[in-house]
């Protein structure tokens, strides 16, 4: 990529990972405990995904986003009871499904069903091999919102999410 700056961006971006000293932390999420910031991720994603639902649009984003948070909710759960190890999740986006099945949390047949979800329509419509809809945008949303409320009170935390207020009133 001679004579851009893209390998110039990507230097920066490199170095901005490698070297985090001084840098500004996302507020809520500057802490040392991994489940907490799996369900803290989730709320802002949670947020994300509603603030984009209500400017018209980004169908695509939204669904993707709300399938982020209900996996970061699920990992959250299971990082709390310490069932697994934070980099036993990595990279196996679907196994949180069965993690939460075996664990108690729901049943083998819910867990089946989201992994199904996820493999029939997260990859469909993150790779636009189908246009995303914003019946399917609003679905995935209120999937998302109701398995985060869900995993949050069965974990009875309620101090320690950063949900927005509206979060609990729905």
């Amino acid at each position: 990529m001679d004579d851009s700056n893209v390998e110039d961006a990507l230097d920066r971006a490199e170095e901005r990972f490698q070297n985090t000293r001084g840098q500004t932390s996302e507020p809520g999420l500057d802490m040392a405990d991994t489940a907490l910031i799996q369900l803290r991720k989730a709320c802002r994603l949670l947020e994300a995904a509603r603030t984009l639902r209500e400017r018209n649009g980004f169908y695509t984003v939204v669904i993707e986003a709300s399938f982020v948070a209900i996996e970061r909710s699920l990992q959250f759960y299971l990082l709390y009871r310490n069932a697994v190890a934070p980099e036993d999740l990595r990279h196996r986006h679907t196994e949180v499904y069965a993690e939460g099945a075996r664990v108690n949390l729901f049943s083998d047949d819910f867990a089946n069903r989201l992994t199904e979800l996820w493999a029939q329509n997260r990859a469909d419509v993150y790779y636009r091999e189908t246009a995303a809809s914003a019946e399917q945008a609003d679905a995935m949303l209120a999937l998302a919102e109701a398995v985060h409320r869900y995993v949050h009170e069965f974990a009875t935390l309620s101090h320690e999410c950063i949900c927005s207020h509206r979060d609990t009133e729905r």
